[in-house]
């Protein structure tokens, strides 16, 4: 028993000198991989306006990269990989060494070729120091994406190693062309010039306005939507307002005048808040864009009751005689005589309806809804710029600016006719369009003439009788 052992303590003592051997002899056998550095950082700078994370491609950043190298080596160059289709120019790559807390005095020579950044310092680095690149007004790829740290790195005595590997990337975000005109811009002398103005850099910063437009469009394109589905839909809402407000029997003018006066008497933003936040504490929900088109709705009409009652009772009593005499109802003279020519004289106060519409359209923006006030003040709020209120209001001249001009052109259109009117009243040769001004005798015998289509053989009796009456009166209808 005592033999056995002592023979395996012998042949194990023996196996394990072997093996020391062995390995003793593999590690001079093959060459030693030391490393004379650690990454520490490999980062860039966020450069998106209003966001502290962001890193935007094909706009101007700082790409910073950091090695630590080792007690016992020290570094002679550095070649740094930017990712590929990035930009960078020679004179903006800035080389640190640190010493300890000490800052030394390196001189370093700086090459770019392409996206491969070379650093070439006149000394090498003391061992143990921090070496730090800073490739200034960088520009990263503008598709985007992650991108690690590649490149390699030189030892003092001219040996080269690829870099070490680390966990830290770079991730971009890809950037529009609006944004990569917007960057372009901002590296021009003439925008660093008329920025340079506090007052031009507010309000009107063209790096800004290139930004804002593309995101304010649609919110136009929303507010337009509003007007779009909202006015149509007022303008017979209105009529019956109106029609109520003009009733003979005592409720319904009660109901329609209540109306009316409550709704004009309030302000829209206040009739806003109660619907947006009064209507869902009684369970009522809605979406944001719906609520909005109705609460805008509700409100116009209750103006556009008012412009028709008054394009109503503007219109010759005599009209409505005329055609009832002929045998038309109450409701066909209203609709087939006293309407067509009441939307011809109310159109351009319609049309200023329209324009305060799309104009209220804004204050949409206090209650949540995404339209073009709403997108302007989210941007501005980002950016600490009013720029982009100053590119809303162009986008609600474009529409109100024309619309303004055809109200101005009717009117001045509406008014020629009338002194026409006035002039051939007077014994002068007139156009024939003035011969059928609104309230002329004319006018009145045209209407009779066009309602014969909806009257009956008795309807078309009695107006032939008025005809024969008022060749008998010389082409004169009495009122």
């Amino acid at each position: 028993m005592r033999t056995a052992i002592q023979f395996l303590r012998k042949h194990t003592l023996s196996a394990v000198a072997i093996l020391f051997a062995a390995a003793l002899a593999l590690s001079f056998a093959l060459p030693v991989q030391a490393h004379a550095l650690d990454v520490e950082r490999w980062t860039a700078k966020p450069n998106k306006d209003g966001d502290s994370t962001t890193v935007l491609g094909a706009t101007a950043t700082r790409v910073t990269w950091q090695g630590q190298s080792a007690e016992d080596e020290s570094v002679a160059g550095v070649v740094i990989e930017l990712p590929e289709g990035s930009t960078v120019e020679a004179e903006n790559v800035k080389t640190t060494v640190l010493a300890g807390l000490d800052r030394l005095e390196a001189e370093a020579e700086a090459t770019v070729d392409g996206s491969s950044v070379t650093v070439a310092l006149s000394e090498p680095a003391p061992a143990g120091s921090l070496i730090m690149v800073e490739c200034n007004r960088t520009l990263l790829p503008a598709n985007g994406g992650t991108f690690g740290v590649a490149g390699s790195y030189t030892t003092a005595d001219g040996q080269q190693h690829e870099m070490p590997a680390t966990d830290q990337v770079i991730t971009v975000s890809s950037t529009s062309p609006t944004e990569q005109a917007s960057s372009w811009l901002g590296e021009q002398e003439w925008v660093k010039a008329w920025n340079s103005n506090k007052f031009l850099h507010l309000f009107f910063d063209p790096t800004l306005i290139v930004t804002s437009v593309p995101a304010l469009f649609s919110g136009w394109l929303m507010s337009l939507g509003l007007v779009i589905i909202s006015f149509p839909l007022a303008i017979p809402l209105g009529l019956i307002w109106s029609f109520l407000r003009m009733a003979k029997h005592r409720l319904p003018r009660a109901l329609g005048a209540t109306y009316i006066n409550i709704v004009r008497g309030t302000p829209l933003f206040l009739q806003l808040y109660i619907a947006f936040f009064g209507l869902p504490l009684m369970g009522v929900q809605m979406d944001p864009f719906m609520m909005g088109a109705i609460v805008l709705i509700m409100n116009s009409s209750a103006y556009l009751a008012e412009i028709f009652r008054a394009g109503i009772q503007s219109i010759n009593k005599g009209q409505s005689e005329a055609a009832r005499s002929l045998g038309m109802s109450g409701m066909q003279t209203m609709f087939f005589v006293i309407i067509p020519q009441t939307v011809r004289r109310v159109i351009p106060t319609m049309t200023s309806e329209f324009i305060l519409m799309y104009k209220d359209t804004s204050l949409l923006a206090a209650v949540g809804v995404m339209e073009l006030m709403m997108y302007a003040k989210t941007i501005t709020a980002a950016t600490g710029n009013v720029t982009p209120y100053i590119v809303a209001a162009g986008f609600y001249l474009i529409v109100t600016i024309p619309m303004t001009k055809f109200i101005n052109s009717m009117e001045a259109r509406m008014a020629h006719g009338h002194r026409k009117h006035k002039k051939s009243d007077g014994g002068s040769a007139g156009t024939a369009e003035a011969a059928f001004e609104p309230g002329s005798d004319a006018a009145v015998a045209r209407s009779i003439r066009m309602s014969e289509t909806f009257a009956g053989p008795t309807e078309a009796d009695a107006a032939a009788q008025i005809k024969k009456t008022a060749q008998r009166n010389g082409n004169h209808i009495s009122h």
